[in-house]
């Protein structure tokens, strides 16, 4: 991990790797967002996995999924790059209720 959560600062983690690594699924839903409307995040996607939990993928090189798409969770869904920053990473970002809270007290330990 490359940056870390505030609530006030940096709504979700930056995550290092190599361009081209693959972006899965944090877990199943649907695609409500994908494209590069959202200034800061270059290329975006935004899974809505129920009522209450949403998931944000930032700096994508390629997005493999499109608006209205299912997704299974661990499925690719994207290449991680550069889009909207200088080095490549992933800006992960999980939302409860529309707040974001810090992705890792979710994760599973690594």
């Amino acid at each position: 991990m490359t940056r870390r959560f505030s609530s006030s600062l940096h709504k979700g983690i930056d995550i290092a790797g190599e361009r081209g690594d693959a972006v899965v699924a944090t877990a199943a839903g649907k695609v409500v967002y994908s494209g590069t409307g959202i200034v800061g995040f270059g290329e975006l996607l935004i899974i809505k996995h129920n009522e209450q939990y949403l998931s944000a993928y930032g700096h994508n090189d390629r997005l493999l999924v499109g608006e209205g798409d299912t997704v299974r969770a661990g499925e690719k869904i994207a290449e991680k790059g550069s889009t909207g920053t200088e080095t490549v990473n992933l800006h992960f970002e999980i939302r409860r209720d529309g707040k974001p809270i810090d992705p890792i007290r979710l994760l599973p330990r690594r």
